[in-house]
C-alpha cells in the first residue's frame, strides 16, 4: 500500500497548486478557519451565537453565517474579535502581521 502525503492528495482530488480549482478550495479552507476561530474564541468566552450577535448589532444568523466561513471580511473579523475584547493579529505572509484589534 502507498502512502500519499496531503499535498499529493489534494494535488490528485483537488487539482494542482494554482489551478482554479485548488485556488477555490484554498479560499474556502481559510474561511473555514477563521470562522471556527471566531467560534472557538466566543465558546472561550461564554457566550452564545445570539449573545455575540447582540455586542456587535446583528442577528444570531449573521453569527452563524461567520462561523460557518461566509460573510468573513477584515473588518468583520476586526468587529467581532473586537467586540469580545480579544487582541488578534494576522500573519500575512511575506507581508508582515496587520493588528486587528
Amino acid at each position: 500500500m502507498k502512502l500519499y502525503s496531503q499535498e499529493e492528495m489534494l494535488n490528485e482530488m483537488v487539482g494542482a497548486q494554482g489551478s482554479p480549482a485548488r485556488e477555490e478550495y484554498d479560499a474556502q479552507m481559510e474561511t473555514f478557519l477563521i470562522g471556527e476561530a471566531i467560534r472557538q474564541a466566543r465558546l472561550s468566552k461564554n457566550l452564545t451565537q445570539e449573545q455575540l450577535g447582540e455586542m456587535l448589532g446583528v442577528k444570531k444568523a449573521q453569527i452563524c453565517k461567520i462561523e460557518n466561513g461566509g460573510n468573513v471580511t477584515f473588518r468583520t473579523i476586526s468587529r467581532v474579535f473586537q467586540a469580545m475584547g480579544i487582541n488578534a493579529h494576522l500573519d500575512l505572509a511575506g507581508i508582515g502581521q496587520v493588528r486587528l484589534w
